[in-house]
């Protein structure tokens, strides 16, 4: 672990970033740029004497997991987070293995989505992140694990509860819509990634995944409009708006519905419900 290069670009990469870039107010006059200590450690979910210590050369040595939380607070593209892994003492994440680094870029555009449901979602439909329209609507799925994270194995490996957000008659669509999702993954990550993985996964235990696993369908998108159901509220007719990175590697969902409609009212509602939940 090298203290002094770890302080020096925890300080340089928080002063780089104004609140603006990360969706917060700009607040109170400043004294420096870039975020506050306390600023970024609310982002990375740490406590700011922690981050303190780190910035000052004395603190602990930080887990991968901290190391994540922070390389997603800061706002850093892969190559800096490989670089604050390596000063930190750890062996840097594969790129093709990792699904917890998300896009800057697809960060800054969901900062700025306060007013509508939005989500990053890796290649195996894991929620990267929620912003709190989308954990009204879908559920928070910070506190899943394992391949629980990943919308395709939930959806198959426990479908008498993860299926109720869909229609009924629209689940045969869905299946297949993720199980091409899959495929495309496998074919651009390898059998050997975790898509692989996954998909020997699913079928030791799923014989409708078996079934459109060797269809061998291949897509990469999201349905154009679709139908939730949300437990409150009923069915919502919604937009689905779909940005991957270069790679196709992430994606940020997002659900809109026409201004002044029914379904725009009761997205309004599912996020005012989701607000008084969390409270």
């Amino acid at each position: 672990m090298d203290r002094e290069a770890l302080a020096a670009f925890l300080v340089s990469r928080r002063h780089r970033i104004s609140p603006a870039d990360v969706g917060l107010p700009l607040g109170a006059r400043r004294r420096t740029p870039g975020l506050r200590r306390e600023e970024v450690a609310q982002l990375a979910a740490m406590s700011v004497d922690y981050l303190s210590r780190l910035e000052q050369r004395r603190g602990p040595q930080p887990s991968s997991e901290m190391l994540v939380a922070l390389a997603r607070a800061l706002r850093l593209t892969a190559d800096e987070r490989d670089y604050l892994f390596h000063v930190a003492g750890h062996s840097a994440p594969d790129r093709l293995a990792v699904a917890d680094h998300v896009s800057p870029a697809l960060l800054r555009v969901l900062d700025r989505l306060s007013d509508t449901p939005a989500m990053i979602l890796s290649a195996l439909d894991e929620p990267l992140v929620q912003n709190d329209a989308a954990r009204a609507l879908f559920g928070d799925a910070s506190q899943l694990t394992g391949w629980e994270r990943s919308g395709i194995y939930r959806w198959f490996a426990s479908p008498e509860t993860t299926r109720g957000i869909y229609p009924p008659e629209h689940h045969a669509q869905r299946s297949r819509a993720l199980a091409a999702t899959l495929r495309a993954a496998y074919g651009s990550m390898g059998p050997r990634s975790r898509a692989g993985a996954l998909a020997r996964e699913l079928a030791g235990i799923s014989e409708e995944f078996r079934e459109l696993w060797d269809a061998h369908v291949v897509a990469q998108r999201f349905e154009d409009h679709e139908v939730l159901v949300h437990p409150e509220v009923g069915e919502i007719e919604v937009d689905c708006q779909a940005l991957f990175t270069e790679d196709a590697s992430q994606v940020l969902l997002v659900i809109t519905a026409p201004p002044r409609t029914g379904a725009a009212q009761k997205l309004e509602l599912v996020a005012v419900l989701g607000t008084q939940t969390a409270s």
